[in-house]
C-alpha cells in the first residue's frame, strides 16, 4: 500500500512539474525589436527570409517617406509598422530591443532615447567614429544597465571564429601573434549601387566620419582588438588617399592602417577601388599562419606538420551563429553571453572607435598617433 501511494505523489509530482514548463515555455515571447532608421543598405538584412528567428520586428522609425515606401513594395510591409515619431514608437511599442541602421553620427542619438527606457541597442558597424560619442554612449549603457552591441558582418563567418580559436584556445600550432592583414572592400558604394539615402551620408565625413577608412577599416580593427583581447596598441599611423575624387570629394577611397602593438603589427587595408570585393585576412604566428579566404575556407600551415604545402579547410561548424539578430536576441534573453573584447562587445568597440579616431587624426595630419593610456 505505501508503495502505491508513493507511486501516485510522484506520478502528480510529474505532471505538476510537467505543466509548469510547458506553461512557461508557452508564456515565453519572441524578442520584440524596433528599427531606428533605414538608410543603411543592411537595413533590408531583417526583412529577408534567411534572417528571421525568435524575435519579432514591432516597429520602424524612418522620417524619410520616400525610403518608406521604397521598403513597404519591397517587402509587403504594413503601413501599422512604421511610426513618424520615434519617442512615440518607443513608448508604444515598449520594445526589448533596437536597432540602429541610419548613420553613424546618430547612433548616439538612439542610446540617448533607448538607454533611459531600459531597451538595448545593436549598431551597424562601427560603433561611432567620435571618442566623445562613444563614451557616453558607455556611460549610457552602463547606468542604464542595457547591452549595447556592434555588429559587423565577419562576426558571422565561421573562419573568423575559426581564426580566433587558432590564436586564443589552440594548443599552441601557431605560437604568440606577430602579425595580421585585413583586407575589406570593393569597388565603391557608388559603383555597387547602393541606394541614394545610404550614398548620401555614408560619403560625408560629418555623418560618417570619413570614407572607406570608417567603411572597411573598422573590420580590420574589431577583429585585431579580439585577437589582441582588448591590449591598447602603442600607436596608429594611417595614409589616406582618393582615386576618384569626381566620385568621392569629400572623404578618401583608399586608406591603409598600421596598427602597433608592444609585440604585434596589424595592417589594415581598405578600399573603395578594388575591382573585386574581399573581406579576408592573414594572421601570423611564431609557428605559423593561418587565412581566412571567405567565410567559410581558411588555409593554415604550421611548423612540425612534415609538410612544406598548406592545408585547405572548409571550415562547417564552429558554432558561429551567422544571424545577428538571433544573437541579439540571445543576450538580450539571457541565454548567450557576450564574451569579454568579443566581437560584438561594447569594449571591444570602444577600443575600435579610438583605433578609428586616431586613424581619421593621422591622415590629416601625416603623423603617428599614440594612445594614451587608460587611467
Amino acid at each position: 500500500m505505501p508503495n502505491t501511494y508513493r507511486w501516485i505523489f510522484f506520478s502528480l509530482l510529474f505532471l505538476i512539474i510537467q505543466q509548469q514548463l510547458l506553461a512557461r515555455q508557452g508564456d515565453e515571447k519572441p524578442v520584440k525589436f524596433v528599427m531606428v532608421g533605414l538608410s543603411h543598405g543592411h537595413s533590408h538584412w531583417i526583412f529577408q527570409k534567411q534572417f528571421q528567428g525568435d524575435f519579432e520586428l514591432v516597429g520602424v522609425y524612418e522620417p524619410n517617406a520616400a525610403l518608406i515606401q521604397q521598403f513597404k513594395e519591397r517587402y509587403n510591409l504594413d503601413d501599422a509598422l512604421f511610426f513618424p515619431d520615434l519617442d512615440r514608437m518607443l513608448d508604444e511599442l515598449q520594445p526589448d530591443g533596437a536597432l540602429a541602421f541610419g548613420p553613424i553620427s546618430e547612433h548616439l542619438n538612439v542610446v540617448r532615447y533607448c538607454a533611459p527606457r531600459g531597451i538595448h541597442v545593436m549598431v551597424e558597424k562601427p560603433l561611432a567614429f567620435s571618442v566623445a560619442h562613444a563614451e557616453e554612449m558607455e556611460n549610457l549603457a552602463k547606468s542604464n544597465d542595457i547591452h549595447l552591441l556592434t555588429n559587423y558582418e565577419t562576426s558571422w563567418y565561421p573562419t573568423t571564429d575559426a581564426v580566433i580559436n587558432y590564436v586564443l584556445h589552440d594548443t599552441g600550432e601557431l605560437g604568440p601573434i606577430r602579425k595580421a592583414v585585413f583586407h575589406h572592400g570593393h569597388r565603391g558604394p557608388k559603383e555597387i549601387g547602393v541606394g541614394p539615402e545610404f550614398l548620401e551620408w555614408l560619403t560625408d565625413p560629418e555623418q560618417n566620419g570619413a570614407g572607406a577608412l570608417i567603411d572597411f577599416g573598422c573590420y580590420g580593427a574589431n577583429i585585431m582588438t579580439t585577437l589582441m583581447q582588448g591590449e591598447r596598441p602603442v600607436s596608429v599611423l594611417a595614409l589616406s588617399q582618393t582615386h576618384k575624387p569626381e566620385t568621392y570629394p569629400l572623404v578618401d577611397d583608399e586608406t591603409t592602417i598600421l596598427v602597433e602593438y608592444k609585440k604585434a603589427q596589424a595592417i589594415i587595408q581598405a578600399s573603395w577601388n578594388w575591382p573585386f570585393d574581399r573581406k579576408d585576412m592573414e594572421v601570423y604566428g611564431s609557428n605559423g599562419y593561418c587565412m581566412a579566404l571567405d567565410r567559410k575556407n581558411l588555409k593554415t600551415r604550421f611548423k612540425g606538420e612534415g609538410t612544406e604545402t598548406p592545408r585547405l579547410i572548409e571550415v562547417r561548424d564552429t558554432g558561429t551563429i551567422i544571424n545577428a539578430f538571433e544573437y541579439f536576441a540571445g543576450v538580450i534573453k539571457g541565454s548567450l553571453e557576450v564574451s569579454d573584447y568579443g566581437l560584438y562587445s561594447l569594449e571591444n568597440n570602444l577600443l575600435v572607435v579610438e583605433i578609428l579616431s586616431s586613424a581619421i587624426e593621422s591622415a590629416k595630419t601625416g603623423k603617428r598617433i599614440y594612445l594614451k593610456d587608460k587611467e
